[in-house]
C-alpha cells in the first residue's frame, strides 16, 4: 500500500476501491492507524468511531464483491463536524455542557452520506457552539502547516484533519467564514453552499438563517462529488429548497471559457498575499478562456459584516435558550459574550438590521447578475498567526474587519468556492474565493476546477 494512501484525492481512492485495487477495510484501517499516530499532537477529532467505521468498512466491501455499488462515496473513509447529529454518537457542537448528548438519530446530511457508501471515521473538533472560540476546557486543533498559526473557525477539526490527511473530505459548516476560513488557512477547497441548497435538519445551529453546511475537501472536484451526495429537498427542514440538484462532478470540466469573473476595484485593507493570490487567480482564470472585469462592491457591503455579530447573536440565543443564561457557568466566555448581546438587541434594532439584510442581498443579486462569477478575497489579512489573532481582540471591530469578505455573503445566501492560491513566508496556505448567483454551485465548481487544473496549490501538503 502506497505510504502517500491518506493524500489521496477522494476521487482517485474511490475509483480504486470501485476498481477493487484497494479494499475499504484496508484503507479504513490505514486512516485509522494514521489518526492514532498524527491526531493526538494535532487534536483534530473529537470523537473516532474506529469499530463503527471498520464494520461499516467490511460490510461495503462485501456489497462491492457482490457487484454493488452505491456511488463514488463507496467505501471512502470521511469525517463530520461534531454538530452534525450521529445516532449512538455523542454530538457535543464544540460545548462542554453537551457532553453526554447522544443523538438518537443521524442529522440528514449524514445519512445521506451513509447512503451513498461513506465510511464515518468520527467526529470533528470545533469551536464552542460553532461561534468564535473553542470551550476553555476543550484543547482546540492545531494547524498541521504551522502550529503558530489559526486553525480558522469554527470548522477547525475538520480543515486540520482534511489537510493532514486524516480522512478525504469532511463536513464543515459555515455561518459567518466557518468553511471559508479553515479551508483558506489549511490549503483546502471549501464550499460553502447556496442556503437551502443543503439540509440543516439534525445539525446543532448557531444561527438558523445564516447556517450554511458543506464539503471542505482537497480539490474542487472532490467538493462536487460530496456536494452532489449532500444537496437537495428534505421533508425534516422545510427551508431546504426543493430544485433539482445537477450532477455536479459530471459538470467539472464545463471550464471558464467565455465566462465574466468581476473583481472590485473598491476592495480595502487587502494585504500582500491575499493580492497575490487573486492576482495568481486572475492570470489563471484569462488562461483559461474567461475574461475578467472591473466591479464595484455594494456601498452597504461592509456594513454587512457589522450587522453579522448582533444579527449572529439573537438567532444564538434563540438556539440556546433552554441552558442559557440559566447554566451560563458552563459557557466559554466568547459564545455568552455573543449571547449577551443577542439578548440585549431591541426589536427595532433587529428590525432595522434585517431590512439592511435585504438591501445587500438585492445589491448583491445584482452585482452577481452583471457577472457569471465574482473573484473575492477570503480576508483582507491572508493569515492570522494565533499571537496576532488574540492580539486584535474581539471588539465589534476588530471582528467585523475579520469577517469583511465573508459574513455579506453568509447574509446573502449565496454559495462560495474557497481555493489554494498561495503560501506565506511561514509556510501557511493563502486562499481567495469565488461567488456565484444563489444555487449556481456548477459554475463555481467547474470554474474552481480549470484553476486547478492549471495550478499546484492544491497539491501540497503540510510537512507534518
Amino acid at each position: 500500500m502506497p505510504s502517500d494512501l491518506h493524500y489521496l484525492s477522494l476521487d482517485e481512492v474511490a475509483r480504486r476501491l470501485k476498481a477493487r485495487k484497494l479494499s475499504s477495510v484496508e484503507l479504513t484501517g490505514a486512516m485509522l492507524d494514521r489518526i492514532r499516530e498524527i491526531d493526538p499532537g494535532l487534536k483534530s477529532y473529537a470523537t473516532v468511531t474506529a469499530d463503527r467505521a471498520l464494520a461499516d468498512a467490511k460490510r461495503l466491501d462485501a456489497e462491492t464483491a457482490a457487484g454493488t455499488s452505491r456511488g463514488p462515496l463507496h467505501g471512502v473513509p470521511i469525517a463530520v463536524k461534531d454538530l452534525c447529529n450521529t445516532e449512538g454518537v455523542a454530538t457535543a457542537a464544540g460545548m462542554a455542557i453537551h457532553r453526554a448528548n447522544v443523538p438518537s438519530a443521524d442529522a440528514t446530511v449524514v445519512t445521506r452520506l451513509r447512503k451513498a457508501g461513506a465510511v464515518i471515521l468520527g467526529k470533528l473538533q470545533m469551536t464552542e457552539g460553532a461561534y468564535g472560540a473553542h470551550h476553555p476546557t476543550i484543547p482546540a486543533p492545531l494547524n498541521p502547516w504551522n502550529a503558530a498559526y489559526w486553525t480558522g473557525s469554527s470548522s477547525s477539526g475538520s480543515g486540520a484533519a482534511t489537510a493532514a490527511g486524516l480522512c478525504f473530505a469532511s463536513l464543515g459548516s459555515d455561518t459567518g467564514g466557518s468553511i471559508r476560513f479553515p479551508s483558506t488557512m489549511n490549503g483546502l477547497s471549501g464550499l460553502k453552499p447556496t442556503w437551502g441548497r443543503v439540509s440543516r435538519a439534525g445539525v446543532f445551529p448557531l444561527a438558523e438563517s445564516l447556517d450554511h453546511i458543506g464539503p471542505m475537501t482537497r480539490s474542487a472536484l472532490d467538493a462536487a462529488i460530496v456536494l452532489g451526495v449532500i444537496a437537495g429537498a428534505d421533508e425534516a427542514d422545510p427551508t431546504a429548497v426543493g430544485l433539482p440538484v445537477p450532477d455536479y462532478a459530471a459538470g467539472i470540466d464545463a471550464g471558464v471559457r467565455g465566462k465574466r469573473i468581476g473583481l472590485a476595484t473598491n476592495m480595502h485593507g487587502i494585504d500582500a498575499d491575499a493580492q497575490r493570490a487573486l492576482e495568481g487567480a486572475v492570470a489563471a482564470f484569462r488562461k483559461a478562456g474567461a475574461t475578467i472585469v472591473d466591479v464595484e462592491l455594494p456601498a452597504n457591503f461592509d456594513q454587512g459584516s457589522r450587522d453579522w455579530v448582533p444579527l449572529c447573536g439573537i438567532e444564538a440565543a434563540v438556539a440556546h435558550e433552554a441552558t442559557y443564561p440559566s447554566r451560563a457557568s458552563e459557557y466559554g466566555p466568547v459564545l455568552s459574550g455573543l449571547l449577551d448581546q443577542g439578548l440585549r438587541l431591541s426589536a427595532t434594532d433587529l428590525a432595522k438590521m434585517q431590512l439592511r439584510r435585504a438591501a445587500l442581498t438585492g445589491e448583491l443579486n445584482k452585482l452577481l447578475a452583471s457577472v457569471d462569477l465574482l473573484l473575492m478575497p477570503v480576508m483582507a489579512r491572508a493569515v492570522w498567526s494565533t499571537e496576532a489573532l488574540l492580539s486584535a481582540g474581539r471588539d465589534p471591530e476588530a471582528v467585523a474587519g475579520r469577517l469583511r469578505y465573508t459574513a455579506p455573503f453568509d447574509l446573502s445566501g449565496h454559495p462560495t468556492l474557497t481555493l489554494p492560491g498561495g503560501m506565506t513566508a511561514d509556510g501557511v496556505p493563502v486562499g481567495f474565493q469565488i461567488v456565484a448567483k444563489a444555487f449556481d454551485e456548477g459554475p463555481i465548481l467547474a470554474a474552481g476546477h480549470a484553476y486547478q487544473q492549471q495550478t499546484d496549490w492544491h497539491l501540497k501538503r503540510p510537512p507534518l
